[in-house]
């Protein structure tokens, strides 16, 4: 009997893919009863179970948190320092802005270049943890090129990144005043009608995404990120459409710069300014989330007032923290840990609100996080699945590639999911997305459709030798290590991609598949091989 060829197995791939995507990842088991973290006197953050060198499984399960994807040196430097350190490290690595002058403004190419550079940014930069909290905010803190220009967009992430390690409220305020925002959420159109601007129109669409996607949801939430419930059963809304109203009020008056103004590239320079005209202002009291903001104020204090008012709420804690556990470690997480995290965002152990530092440590060393870092030990229903986005660059990461594959044409080769590409201000999903047929939070299944899946097993032309070294790929490691024994392939793929524990049956596919094209070991076949691996449902779950 000969062994199944790969257009056999690629349906089977298929599918056991999609049977992934509907059982890996749920709730942890965390009682909701769990005292709240010790927090260190420094920042607040949870104390670690220890400290130092760490296991190489665990330092490898922290990369997949904590990157794009696994290298080697990555492995390394994590086993090496261990994570408090590590973390520590990469907070002191300096902010490096992507240069937007390699963008030509309003081209044909500027989308495509665009892309490019923020490729290359998550597969090279060494400052990997900024990388992934910037991926994260930026999937709640959306603009997209598919309304604002590259060149602006490619502006808005310097801006994430400068803010990724600061404070949360001094990043609302950052936003607030950027002119890709304000022109993505139409900010900059947002005047009060009165008698001296008769054409005027207040526009409160920044206004409503600010408070519903970016601070505090539309229901109230407990600090374990549990909705709150009337007598009824009903859950409480946050705000009312008269809070809408009176914060757009607050934002009027809002502008590109007076350089700026007229052009079109320089207007995404800078920050937005006041205007100059006070009609286009509402200098009246205000009443926001039944706070005041008094009368007579400027944009610059009403926008102050605003944020203070935001960042006091108690939504604000629960909603921030329970989005970035679900983009860096678990997509349901339990509600203890919730809470656990939430407590540091009110609190860093000095009093300060918002700290962001401190609440990445607080994701990072919980211990529902490093909960699996010994094989076996984890929640089978815990994790995340993996975002088309993370596992393209976590494949190409693995290989030692450090630009994104193109096509014969130039084009980026790129997966279904591309930073800052979302079709809407929702993103590409919903963070209450659930899977299909249960009550787990699993947002990220939306995104693997049979599109996807494809394009995982095609490797988005990672088998074209040229693709791959223009790329700077190291493909030819793995294919000189099936060509000399499939046993020495299979241990580099582990260890390049399963944290060096690679899951029994899918050995046992690859020990049957990797004979045929052992003999021949062309880069094409070798790449394949490693695909069908990949596209499997043990790499594609984070756990």
């Amino acid at each position: 009997m000969h062994p199944p060829s790969f257009s056999r197995l690629r349906p089977l791939c298929l599918a056991t893919v999609l049977a992934a995507a509907l059982s890996g990842c749920g709730r942890g088991d965390d009682p909701a009863s769990a005292p709240a973290p010790a927090l260190l006197p420094s920042i607040g953050q949870v104390r670690p179970a220890a400290a130092g060198a760490v296991p190489r499984y665990a330092a490898a399960r922290f990369a997949d948190q904590v990157s794009f994807g696994a290298t080697p040196a990555l492995v390394d430097a994590i086993a090496a320092r261990g994570f408090d350190a590590w973390i520590d490290a990469q907070f002191m690595l300096p902010v490096r802005p992507l240069d937007p002058g390699a963008i030509k403004f309003d081209s044909d190419t500027s989308v495509r270049n665009g892309q490019r550079l923020l490729h290359e940014q998550a597969l090279a930069a060494p400052d990997q943890l900024r990388q992934r909290v910037n991926w994260a905010l930026s999937q709640f803190l959306v603009v997209s090129m598919k309304k604002s220009n590259a060149y602006g967009v490619v502006l808005y992430n310097n801006l994430l990144h400068e803010h990724a390690f600061g404070n949360y409220g001094a990043l609302i305020k950052a936003i607030s005043t950027s002119p890709t925002m304000g022109e993505y959420l139409d900010n900059i159109q947002n005047r009060p009608k009165s008698d001296e601007c008769r054409s005027c129109a207040p526009n409160e669409n920044y206004a409503r995404e600010l408070m519903q996607l970016f601070t505090l949801g539309l229901v109230k939430l407990n600090l374990d990120g549990s909705v709150q419930r009337g007598s009824d059963l009903t859950p409480l809304e946050t705000y009312q459409q008269k809070d809408v109203q009176e914060l757009a009020r607050a934002l009027t008056g809002w502008n590109y710069s007076v350089q700026a103004y007229g052009t079109d590239q320089a207007r995404y320079e800078g920050k937005l300014v006041p205007e100059t005209w006070a009609a286009t202002h509402d200098y009246g009291a205000k009443m926001v989330l039944g706070s005041p903001i008094k009368a007579g104020g400027n944009p610059v204090q009403d926008l102050d007032a605003v944020v203070a008012i935001l960042m006091a709420h108690p939504n604000m804690a629960p909603f921030v923290s329970l989005r970035m556990i679900q983009h860096l470690v678990s997509s349901a997480p339990s509600p203890a840990y919730v809470r656990r995290v939430a407590t540091v965002f009110n609190n860093n152990g000095q009093g300060v609100r918002g700290d962001m530092k401190a609440l990445i440590k607080a994701i990072l060393l919980d211990p529902e996080a490093r909960r699996g870092d010994r094989p076996g030990e984890g929640a089978d229903h815990a994790g995340k699945l993996r975002e088309p986005f993370h596992w393209y660059t976590g494949l190409l990461r693995g290989l030692g590639c450090t630009a994104a594959l193109t096509w014969q044409s130039g084009e980026v080769a790129t997966p279904l999911q591309n930073p800052y590409n979302a079709d809407s201000v929702f993103s590409f999903y919903a963070p209450t997305d659930r899977a299909p047929g249960s009550n787990l939070l699993a947002p990220e299944q939306r995104l693997l459709n049979a599109s996807e899946l494809a394009g995982r097993l095609s490797g988005y032309n990672l088998g074209s030798e040229t693709a791959a070294a223009a790329a700077g790929c190291d493909s030819a490691s793995f294919t000189r290590a099936l060509a000399a024994s499939p046993h020495q392939f299979i241990d580099l793929v582990s260890e390049r991609y399963f944290r060096g524990a690679m899951p029994v049956a899918l050995r046992q596919h690859l020990t049957v598949l990797a004979p045929v094209v052992a003999p021949t070991a062309t880069h094409q076949q070798t790449m394949r091989l490693l695909l069908f691996a990949l596209a499997s449902p043990y790499y594609g779950v984070i756990r």
